[in-house]
């Protein structure tokens, strides 16, 4: 036995693992791992939030867009409007539309371009509201998710008592 334990001992001594010790080089310890990823994200999204959390509150901002909010309204009422006046008067609504017929081909793609450019930037604007808020929650996910185990863990009923045990206990109390 006394070779054993010193072979244990060289193993295993002096409450190292030299096992646990040596396959570390080779494999990455998971949960340090886990750690590592979580404070990497917890950063990475705390940076993308602070970045989008300039608020946009000065008089040209706010004047830059309401303008932006006008041309889907107008063009949808406008094109509304344009249904009212075929009904209205049909011969004013037909002439106009003969003179629309008249405009050269790359005048449509130049209005094509620009509301594609317009629509366009506005949707990469409202993205970016949308990036910005989607960090803000992601960065409170943390805070929510050890709330969330917090209560779990005060709201879980207590463990089932074990009979052998409990007989166990009694016996040798």
């Amino acid at each position: 036995m006394g070779l054993m334990g010193r072979g244990l001992d060289w193993v295993f001594g002096d409450g190292r693992n030299v096992v646990a010790e040596t396959a570390g080089i080779f494999r990455e310890n998971a949960e340090a791992a886990a750690r590592r990823e979580a404070g990497m994200k917890d950063a990475a999204l705390a940076q993308l939030a602070e970045e989008f959390a300039r608020p946009r509150a000065g008089l040209f901002d706010r004047l830059i867009d309401g303008l932006n909010r006008l041309p889907r309204p107008l063009l949808a009422f406008g094109t509304l409007g344009l249904f009212g006046a075929a009904m209205v008067d049909p011969i004013w609504f037909a002439s106009r539309m003969e003179g629309i017929q008249l405009v050269p081909e790359p005048l449509w793609w130049l209005m094509g371009a620009i509301v594609s450019f317009y629509f366009g930037a506005r949707h990469q604007a409202k993205g970016q509201d949308f990036q910005r808020s989607v960090a803000e929650t992601m960065a409170r996910a943390g805070t929510v998710a050890r709330n969330v185990e917090r209560l779990e863990r005060m709201a879980a009923p207590p463990a089932p008592a074990n009979p052998a045990l409990e007989d166990w206990r009694r016996e040798h109390g």
